[in-house]
């Protein structure tokens, strides 16, 4: 049993009812928007034996740098594995079990080669994006998309976010004009992409250009904040143009409401929430108990899962003056050197 898509890419296992459920995790990560995981379990329930439905869960669980979330993205190796797979779908599995064991450059490398061969392949284009943001090869969020670019057209569904993937790797690789051209036609196509929206913000942000970039997050939040999961990331982003300006109280504001006025444990969000009470503390604001919230739940996160992360939880720690938890990251960053995965390195 298989499907192929509008783009001509084969599905194992998949009926057009389990298809369509995974269609739509698919457009939710294109957009940061929705809930991706649902959708994909909808498409799993559909069609157990739908190798991708299982590798697309695998990914986004893989892709949190949470300790939790990883061994979800294990599970959802181990399901995918025994099941019916093309030779591309066969890639994609392998390249979710580097990710889910900690081996994130053999992942990249993996779907850098399924976006060679097939540069329709908008999961593996997405997913080795994501990994070269969180590992930071700047150079790779610009080419790997670069590579695929012109198999695609504007009537292609998805073709907004591989624009917006395309501007996020030139403004990293300081193509700060073209970036900021294809994000906005990003946008323009598809408002909600918030990945797009996000890539335009980093460009105004690495020019200094303040008030243009209060201008550009402000002209339409409610596109890029409905119902996002990158939604407190844009609004760091909108609240560092403030602090740029030396606009303090704006700041506080849009900590105390949007960023972190949901005490989230989501290790994505409190990295935003240490990064933008660091600038203020090196600023000499006072900041009350904000600090003394923020490192709880660093605290009930644990540490030594991903480098990036332990850092800004130090700074919770520094900031609440905990000696005890902060010892406590230590330990687990020394435990964690061990290791033989990349976090290690």
């Amino acid at each position: 049993m298989a499907l192929k898509d509008a783009l001509g890419l084969t599905y194992s296992g998949a009926t057009e009812a389990g298809f369509s459920s995974y269609a739509r995790a698919v457009r939710e990560l294109q957009c940061f928007i929705g809930d991706p995981v649902g959708s994909a379990d909808r498409a799993i329930a559909e069609d157990p034996g739908f190798v991708m439905a299982h590798v697309f869960k695998g990914y986004l669980f893989g892709l949190a740098t949470e300790r939790e979330a990883t061994l979800v993205a294990r599970a959802c190796h181990e399901a995918a594995l025994p099941l019916a797979a093309t030779a591309r779908e066969r890639a994609h599995v392998a390249a979710l079990g580097h990710l889910a064991w900690g081996r994130w450059h053999e992942a990249s490398r993996i779907l850098e080669d399924v976006a060679i061969d097939h540069p329709l392949d908008l999961v593996a284009l997405l997913t080795g994006h994501q990994i070269d943001f969180f590992t930071g090869n700047a150079r790779m969020l610009r080419d790997r998309i670069g590579r695929a670019l012109p198999a695609w057209r504007s009537d292609m569904p998805g073709y907004h976010a591989v624009l917006g993937m395309q501007a996020f790797g030139l403004e990293e690789m300081g193509d700060y004009a073209r970036a900021e051209r294809l994000g906005r036609t990003a946008v323009e196509l598809e408002p909600r992409d918030g990945w797009a929206q996000h890539a335009v913000a980093h460009v105004m942000e690495m020019q200094s250009r303040q008030k243009d970039g209060i201008a550009w997050m402000r002209a339409n939040p409610d596109a890029w904040t409905r119902e996002s999961f990158l939604k407190v990331h844009n609004w760091w982003h909108l609240a560092l143009f403030h602090y740029d300006l030396g606009e303090v109280a704006e700041v506080l504001a849009l900590y105390d409401g949007p960023i972190y006025g949901e005490a989230s444990t989501m290790a994505l969000n409190m990295v935003d929430a240490s990064a933008i009470l660091w600038r203020l503390r090196l600023g000499g604001v006072d900041l009350g108990g904000r600090w003394t919230a923020l490192a709880d739940n660093w605290h009930k996160a644990g540490g030594g899962n991903y480098a990036f992360n332990d850092a800004h939880a130090m700074m919770a720690f520094v900031g609440a003056g905990l000696e005890a938890p902060a010892k406590t990251l230590l330990e687990a960053q020394r435990e964690a050197m061990r290791g033989s995965d990349d976090n290690a390195a």
